[in-house]
């Protein structure tokens, strides 16, 4: 088994299977969140979830990350990379089949039970996904010290490759037709199952602080420092933004356009797009700073945002146009953010990275994805309040739910996605479902309560498909303006940034002397090794 080089030194061949199968995990999280995203508006049909519910569904998909990268960030080099790995594998199987158990648990408890399945399956799926970040990010700056910016966003491109190929996954489905989500969702175990086989038996690098000798302590204390806590809150607003935006805008999409197919053929050209400008990081960096690259893609980013909520993005071409600036906006976000943690604050280690993706992905499982879902139930339902409260009460939900910061929006009771389920394909499915049951002589108490709600309002579908069809276009389109005001923040954030960098000298990376203790070369390999 080969040992591990010195990170002042070219990666040997070792070094390079380990940035792959990293670049792997970011494929997996990249798929799982894709497929997920195809596979929301089935979950709403089948359990009755409104857009809210869904959203804390989703949002669970990336909170536990931030739990898992902050905790794993502290004890990485005590616990070694490796038997972090292991773990992160473990915990992406259990996430995959606890989600898959999740129709099992509509059928004994009801919605609650598939909530709490689904809750629970996306929250582990996340807290795998963290647990790699907390080893990938610290690796790769490790790996490439004099050029974090440039691999850390080549490593982040297997974050969008990972969302292309999870949509490829859904087109190609739609075109044989009568797959469900549980097989779609399976796929995600593929990814995993290749940078399991690439990482086993590999040795790691330490941390670049720890191969310089800077202890925990020190780690500790640059944390505090002003400019790295203000990072931080930029990092939040990023995850907000970017992931919380992402959760939704395929289903989004699918209602704007009206298509399944154009839904998932825009998120892969956005993503294709973002994919490919990463590799490219670098020479953009030689040309303006990390921060001046920030501050360009937050002005896109409000810009594509605030034209995906204007009607004349209705149609396939003019939304094609508006989400092409918001991909190039969203591309550099991430990885730039990291990039320059790494090189201005290389004491923080792998514990200043990990805080700050941590944080980003806590701000996008908790506010995020349900506060972006919370504003389409907000303002779909009051475009079908104003507009048609016969058609409001015949398909809201039972429940009332709040933005996740109170406050800020007033509490409101959105539509009951089963509902709309059964109104889009005017009782077909479930029609279909009910002969289902009764020829295998079974019943189901959901779906009978479900048929006999439809028994009365089938008689109104006729006006009621185009008025609820409306709102959901309206509350989708309103959310991303809104959201458009998260990115205007970072760009005044990005620009004070530059403002301070140009008073004290301009944007440099700092670097650590490497501290070689006796008989050991910096960067040697880590005790914690894969499989060990």
């Amino acid at each position: 088994m080969s040992s591990a080089s010195s990170p002042g030194n070219s990666p040997g061949r070792n070094e390079k299977i380990l940035f792959w199968a990293s670049f792997f995990t970011l494929i997996a999280a990249g798929m799982g969140f894709s497929i997920r995203s195809d596979i929301i508006a089935n979950w709403g049909k089948d359990y009755g979830f409104t857009q809210t519910e869904l959203g804390q569904v989703t949002g669970m998909g990336l909170a536990g990350f931030g739990v898992a990268i902050i905790f794993f960030s502290f004890v990485t080099d005590l616990f070694g990379y490796g038997v972090l790995m292991v773990l992160a594998f473990l915990l992406h199987l259990i996430a995959v089949l606890t989600t898959l158990a999740a129709p099992f648990a509509f059928q004994s408890s009801g919605k609650e039970g598939a909530y709490w399945c689904l809750f629970i399956g996306q929250f582990t799926f996340s807290l795998a996904n963290g647990t790699c970040e907390a080893v990938i990010n610290p690796l790769t700056a490790s790996l490439f010290p004099k050029n974090k910016t440039h691999w850390l966003n080549i490593l982040h491109a297997g974050w969008p490759g990972g969302l292309v190929l999870g949509a490829l996954v859904g087109l190609g489905l739609n075109q044989v037709g009568g797959i469900g989500w549980q097989i779609r969702w399976g796929i995600v175990l593929l990814p995993v199952l290749v940078y399991g086989a690439m990482m086993f038996g590999r040795k790691f690098p330490h941390s670049e602080a720890k191969s310089s000798g800077v202890p925990v302590g020190t780690m500790i204390i640059t944390l505090l420092s002003p400019i790295l806590l203000f990072l931080f809150v930029l990092h939040a607003l990023v995850g907000y933004v970017e992931l919380g935006t992402d959760s939704w805008i395929v289903d989004i999409t699918k209602a704007v356009l009206a298509s399944p197919d154009k839904a998932l053929l825009a998120f892969i050209w956005t993503n294709v797009l973002m994919f490919t400008l990463r590799f490219f990081a670098g020479p953009i960096v030689e040309k303006i700073n990390p921060v001046g690259l920030l501050f360009i893609s937050a002005v896109l980013g409000v810009a594509g945002l605030w034209m995906l909520g204007q009607s004349f993005t209705d149609s396939i071409w003019p939304w094609m146009a508006a989400v092409t600036v918001y991909g190039i906006g969203k591309t550099f976000y991430w990885p730039t953010l990291l990039g320059v943690i790494s090189e201005r604050f290389p004491k923080g280690g792998a514990l200043a990275l990990g805080v700050s993706g941590g944080i980003g992905m806590i701000s996008a499982g908790l506010l995020g994805g349900p506060g972006i879902g919370f504003e389409q139930d907000l303002y779909a339902s009051k475009k079908l309040q104003d507009n048609s409260p016969g058609t409001y009460e015949r398909y809201k939900s039972g429940a009332e739910n709040g933005f996740p910061i109170p406050g800020i929006f007033p509490k409101v009771v959105g539509l009951d996605g089963a509902k709309k389920g059964v109104l889009m394909d005017n009782g077909e499915q479930l029609a279909a479902d009910l002969a289902k049951l009764q020829s295998a002589g079974k019943k189901d108490e959901n779906l009978e309560k479900l048929n006999a709600w439809w028994q009365t309002a089938k008689s109104h579908a006729e006006e009621d498909k185009p008025r609820v069809q409306e709102s959901n276009i309206v509350g989708g389109k309103s959310a991303l303006e809104v959201t458009a005001l998260v990115p205007a923040a970072l760009a005044v954030g990005f620009l004070l940034l530059i403002l301070y960098f140009m008073a004290t000298g301009g944007y440099k990376q700092v670097h650590l002397e490497a501290a070689r203790p006796s008989g050991r070369p910096a960067g040697g390999a880590d005790a914690g090794d894969w499989g060990r």
